[in-house]
């Protein structure tokens, strides 16, 4: 969420800002009641300190004078309900202004950084590195036609189970998933992340601490009888783990690692990626969260996308860095370094992991602070996927694929998978 301060205060600077991600962002509304709301502040706090006077002179009037019952006295009781009365009144509206400003500045993106390359959309993002040797031969199998003849998932059964774009792995379908999951908690606990294991579902607080409400709403899948929502990511009960919190800034960075289901209707994605592992309302993922100090963030942010990074070396699967534009920046990010792993069968790179600097946003949205220099501040917030297992199993098995049919296990995966090569049951 935005400083509503600065909004009051330098709306052209705010609406510039917003301005690089491409689009035209008027806040004048907005503007125009953070000042209404600001007066309000200062008419509140005008009639308190009257108020006090006034009760002050009430308990004067009291220990010096005999009867409670004065006209004097009674003037000032009369005067100090009058206060009261518009003490409430000013209140009132206080507090409609508040939801009001809470529900505008809610739906403004975060401020993209200015060392984000500058572009309109995903044609302008850059490449920043690549690792390892794509492999590139022809008449090589797509990652579902490699898992439909080793049997490794059912598209089909799954839509008797719920509907189309849902999955069920089975045998050494699962048995990666598996071995893949443990893996890379293993070795982010490793890199000094504590595991957690959050709820599935989370509440709307939640995600509008995020940044995932009100905006995405048609993204997510809502429990119809309570105010309970199918988690999209793990980031939602991370961020809201320390919610209303303020963290001692000597446990700082406090890194998390967690495994969680993911879900997510892919509202307007429908047509892409209909097959296989890639594009799926459920999948699971194993995401990294960091609370850290606004002063090191910047260093963090590399620290991070390093983590992430190390799966896919550990793993031998090609991949390239690329540093998000201005115009294609999530939501909450301020800027965002994608991992795109290299998918054979496409002859393409494909998104694996974002890793975001969100700076105070989510902080502020969840009110989430920590003392620096004796003054509460709020900490700066970074994710990012360490890795989506899905798409982590479809480049394993189109970089791994062998003529036999078979598909070569990555050697840090044999420990976990129980067997280097995956064949046909």
């Amino acid at each position: 969420m935005l400083d509503q301060k600065l909004i009051r205060e330098n709306p052209t600077y705010v609406e510039k800002s917003l301005s690089l991600r491409g689009k035209v962002f008027n806040i004048y509304q907005i503007h125009e009641l953070t000042v209404k709301k600001k007066e309000i502040d200062i008419e509140i706090s005008s009639l308190q300190s009257e108020s006090k006077k006034l009760s002050k002179l009430i308990g004067q009037e009291i220990s010096k004078s005999q009867n409670n019952n004065s006209p004097e006295l009674n003037d000032l009781k009369k005067k100090g309900n009058e206060f009261k009365s518009k003490i409430s009144e000013f209140e009132e509206k206080q507090r409609i202004l508040d939801k009001q400003i809470h529900n505008e500045i809610s739906n403004l993106p975060n401020f993209p950084s200015k060392d984000a390359p500058t572009g309109k959309d995903e044609r302008d993002n850059v490449q920043v590195k690549t690792w390892g040797d794509p492999l590139k031969k022809e008449d090589l199998k797509s990652h579902w036609e490699i898992g439909e003849s080793l049997n490794l998932f059912d598209s089909i059964k799954s839509t008797k189970i719920s509907k189309s774009r849902f999955i069920t792995l089975t045998g050494n379908g699962a048995r990666l998933e598996r071995a893949l999951i443990n893996f890379m908690l293993d070795m982010h606990t490793k890199n000094g992340y504590l595991e957690l294991m959050p709820p599935a579902l989370v509440n709307s607080e939640s995600l509008t601490g995020s940044g995932q409400l009100p905006k995405f709403s048609n993204e997510s899948f809502k429990c119809s009888n309570d105010d309970l929502w199918l988690s999209p990511t793990a980031e939602v009960p991370l961020t809201a783990f320390h919610r209303n919190e303020i963290i001692d800034s000597k446990q700082l960075p406090t890194k998390y690692v967690a495994y969680s289901p993911c879900f997510r209707r892919e509202a307007g994605s429908y047509g892409r990626d209909t097959k296989g592992l890639i594009r799926l309302h459920q999948f699971n993922k194993v995401e990294l969260y960091w609370f850290c100090d606004p002063n090191k963030s910047l260093e963090a942010h590399q620290k991070i996308t390093s983590d992430a990074e190390g799966i896919l070396k550990k793993l031998n699967l090609p991949y390239r860095l690329v540093d998000i534009c201005t115009g294609d920046l999530g939501f909450s990010s301020s800027r965002t370094f994608d991992l795109e792993v290299w998918l054979p069968s496409s002859k393409c790179y494909r998104e694996i992991s974002s890793c975001s600097n969100c700076l105070d946003f989510q902080a502020r949205r969840s009110s989430i602070r920590t003392k620096i220099d004796k003054k509460n501040i709020y900490l700066h917030t970074l994710n990012g996927s360490g890795l989506a297992i899905g798409r982590t199993m479809a480049a394993i098995l189109e970089n791994g694929q062998q003529k036999d049919g078979s598909v070569k296990v990555p050697d840090a995966l044999v420990p976990y998978f129980g067997s280097n090569f995956i064949k046909k049951a």
